[in-house]
């Protein structure tokens, strides 16, 4: 077997893990059935089309011809990783809105294109529509503002 796209290749063994991991982990809970799903029944589908796509992309590295796989780049993976870690760790003492515009803008500095201004308008926009969505529309128990005294 000739892999003539090894970055489609490893993509698609890397979505095919990564459906088989989601349907191990579905397979603890109850399926349930179509119309009355069970805590299961999401992980399972997902899996399912995950590995589904991840054939596909797999038989396209073998078939068509595509790029090599990139050289790894870990300060960016880092930086990303370290921004989602803090933003966890800040969140219940700072609150949504200034915890949500760090993360923007310290992830964004992982880009090469990196402009703190961009960061901080996007930063607030998507801290607005976070507060929206998760605070106010899913009720999520987490404050928007700094909390006093703790």
């Amino acid at each position: 077997m000739l892999i003539r796209s090894p970055k489609d290749f490893w993509a698609g063994l890397l979505f095919m893990g990564l459906g088989i991991g989601a349907i191990a982990v579905g397979s603890r809970y109850n399926l349930g059935t179509a119309a009355r799903m069970g805590p299961g029944y999401f992980p399972r589908i997902l899996g399912i089309l995950l590995i589904v796509l991840g054939l596909i992309i797999t038989f396209r590295g073998v078939q068509a011809r595509g790029d090599a796989v990139p050289k790894w780049h870990w300060r960016p993976t880092l930086v990303v990783l370290g921004s989602v870690v803090l933003f966890g760790l800040i969140v219940a003492k700072i609150g949504v809105a200034i915890s949500t515009v760090v993360l923007i803008v310290a992830s964004s500095a992982a880009s090469h294109e990196f402009r703190p201004k961009e960061a901080v308008v996007a930063g607030v926009l998507l801290s607005a529509l976070a507060v929206g969505v998760f605070v106010i529309g899913l009720s999520l128990q987490l404050p928007i503002w700094p909390v006093l005294g703790r």
